[in-house]
């Protein structure tokens, strides 16, 4: 613990130039008279270490001490600033080992580049979870990050979609990937992909295993999402959109990349769908700027939709006493992915 301290004043020293005993105190969470005693120790190491007295005073390097990282241009020390978020290592327990590492980074940079290094930090700010999703509940993921580190099996109690839901695994965990705010642990024998959050309980065993020598886990992921979107996307819609409509995902790359401009000015283009439910969810928002012509079976499931909305809003409000009751001739309206009677 001592020789983390004095690393630590040389490192806040060549980052600050100049900080008092009691600045020095606060940032490293100790008292006085431990810095001062920290000081002597540094002292005694031969370190050229400096007190000033005086309001401004205190305590500072010799004037050339330092570390210095060379080779860097401006553009790579700001990119350093992105490399470490936040977030994701604080969810796997290495929040302090960052901070550190960027601590010792900045103190090692000169002067101009530190500056630039800076300025990442003052203009950007990475959150990558999305806006309508709940944060997951992760409390095994440190757990899976120390087996994925150290070469330990696993024993998991595992939640999945199918029957039996709740299963028992043996993983042999070889990486980690956070994709849009969720984590997910690749582990062998195959290997697989299992969501930590779905992780109901864990159990360490004493048991290590030998990761494979060529196994590349960007490559792995790469593959692994390029599978799962041909998985998910086993059908085909055909659609007339109107001009100056945006699609999202993978109907709107298509639309910007393989789409027909008819003579009205609007666009016929055919794009992957998982299902008729979802398609009918994802094209109804639309609503009469997306007009599906294939497959019938959607583009009737719209139409009856859009023929039940039609009649809910010709006929008048209902009083305010009865504008919790919808149990006229018309039904209630399907919820979004119920089937719609035929």
């Amino acid at each position: 613990m001592k020789s983390s301290r004095l690393v630590s004043i040389l490192l806040l020293l060549q980052t600050r130039e100049r900080m008092t005993a009691a600045q020095l105190a606060e940032e490293m969470e100790v008292s006085v008279r431990t810095v001062y005693r920290d000081v002597e120790a540094l002292h005694a190491a031969g370190i050229p270490l400096y007190g000033d007295a005086g309001h401004a005073g205190g305590y500072r390097l010799l004037d050339g001490y330092r570390t210095r990282l060379t080779g860097l241009t401006a553009g790579e020390a700001e990119a350093l600033s992105l490399a470490g978020v936040p977030g994701p290592a604080a969810e796997l327990g290495l929040g302090g080992v960052l901070a550190a590492a960027r601590l010792k980074v900045r103190a090692a940079l000169p002067r101009e580049l530190r500056a630039h290094a800076d300025r990442i930090g003052d203009r950007f700010h990475l959150d990558a979870p999305g806006w309508y999703a709940d944060a997951d509940d992760t409390p095994y993921l440190p757990a899976v990050a120390d087996a994925v580190w150290n070469g330990r099996v696993l024993s998991v109690l595992y939640r999945r979609w199918r029957e039996p839901t709740d299963v028992r695994r043996r993983l042999e965990p070889y990486g980690l990937v956070l994709k849009a705010g969720r984590w997910y642990v690749v582990a062998g024998p195959g290997p697989r992909t299992f969501r930590v959050d779905q992780i109901l309980r864990l159990d360490p065993c004493d048991e290590e295993f030998t990761r494979p020598d060529d196994f590349d886990l960007a490559a792995y992921w790469t593959a692994y999402r390029r599978d799962f979107h041909e998985r998910l996307h086993r059908g085909e819609a055909v659609l007339r959109v109107a001009p100056g409509t945006r699609l999202t995902g993978a109907a709107g790359e298509a639309l910007a990349s393989g789409s027909e401009r008819e003579a009205d000015g609007w666009t016929r283009v055919t794009v992957p769908i998982e299902s008729v439910d979802r398609a009918h969810d994802a094209f109804l928002v639309h609503g009469a700027a997306v007009e599906v012509l294939e497959p019938a079976e959607l583009r009737d499931r719209i139409a009856r939709t859009a023929g039940a909305l039609a009649r809910l809003y010709s006929r008048n409000p209902p009083a305010p006493a009865e504008a919790g009751r919808r149990d006229g001739a018309d039904g209630p309206l399907p919820g979004a992915g119920d089937p719609v009677a035929g």
